[in-house]
């Protein structure tokens, strides 16, 4: 009977031994890195089935009975996974268990505008394309702000997202990462802006961002645009105009350009222009709300990606020549 006992203790332990092994032992996977997509509502057996079906080299029935004796059944996460070659099935149920997703990126650059945002959704890797096909304006609807452009609405960031999931979505938190961009901005705005409001600061926010070549100029740049706006001068700043050329500009700015009327053309207009023309990024917020002290109304840019300032016409004019024209 001692002898049976102990047989069944050994028979136990090597057990424990083996299954510790196999735990803690490198899966055999199809192709490396292998991507594994888990469906919402799918059960545990499902996912183990999944997991085999996906070029996992294990048994269903194992990697189930795994989940049931580690209680994870209920813990296990919908998404897209992607399993390396040294993953074990602990560390696949860890992944499994956490969420963790492989996650991609997109990169919305500061002083892109809508059309070049919803270009780089639309070649984006694995990422659905649900907005491909609405109008701007049922774009807006979609995302909860009907009637606003949606021009300068999305934070410049770079933002991760799972394989497979919506543009919609990652679009959603781009245009909530503006509003609270802006909102902080605008709780740290200097007294006596000539702008009145948010939508204002965005705007010129967004033509800062245009118009700065160099980081340290920005806040004057947005200092000349606001000593503009106060004393009811025309901005005639040319990336207005350009904006409202759209897909017709060639490249190359012409003065008949700068007298062709458009909402945009801050030439024939005054004031702001009544959307933003690109997205503005937070130092371009910061800098239209907290402009540098500076009398200046012109500026020109030198060639080096810097610019000159000056506070008469006569000044500007000797910098136009100077660095424009080399006289």
């Amino acid at each position: 009977m001692r002898r049976f006992l102990f047989f069944i203790l050994f028979l136990a332990v090597m057990a424990g031994l083996g299954t510790a092994w196999w735990l803690h032992r490198p899966l055999t996977l199809k192709t490396t890195p292998l991507d594994l997509s888990i469906e919402p509502g799918t059960s545990a057996r499902g996912v183990a089935s999944a997991v085999a079906a996906a070029g996992v080299d294990i048994s269903p029935w194992m990697l189930a009975a795994l989940f049931r004796v580690t209680s994870s059944e209920r813990l296990i996460k919908a998404g897209s996974y992607e399993l390396e070659a040294s993953t074990t099935p602990l560390s696949l149920l860890r992944k499994l268990v956490r969420g963790e997703e492989s996650l991609l990126a997109l990169t919305l650059v500061e002083g892109w505008n809508i059309r070049q945002v919803r270009e780089a959704l639309r070649k984006a890797d694995l990422l659905r394309p649900d907005t491909a096909e609405l109008s701007e304006l049922a774009l807006m609807d979609k995302l909860g702000r009907p009637g606003v452009h949606p021009e300068g609405r999305f934070f410049p960031d770079t933002y991760t997202y799972a394989k497979g999931s919506s543009d919609l979505a990652l679009l959603q938190r781009a245009m909530r990462a503006m509003d609270r961009q802006l909102a902080a901005a605008w709780s740290q705005r200097a007294p006596g802006l000539a702008v009145k409001g948010p939508d204002d600061a965005l705007i010129l926010a967004s033509i800062v961002e245009k118009e700065t070549g160099r980081s340290s100029d920005r806040a004057t740049i947005a200092a000349v645009f606001n000593n503009r706006l106060r004393i009811g001068m025309m901005l005639q700043t040319d990336p207005t105009v350009i904006y409202g050329l759209g897909e017709r500009f060639d490249g190359n700015l012409r003065r008949v350009d700068l007298l062709t009327d458009t909402p945009w053309n801050t030439y024939t207009r005054a004031g702001l222009p009544p959307t933003p023309i690109a997205m503005p990024g937070k130092a371009a917020l910061l800098a239209a709300v907290q402009p540098a002290s500076s009398p200046a109304l012109y500026f020109v840019a030198r060639g080096d990606g810097s610019s000159q300032f000056s506070q008469t016409l006569e000044e500007h004019n000797r910098a136009v020549n100077k660095y424009q024209r080399g006289k």
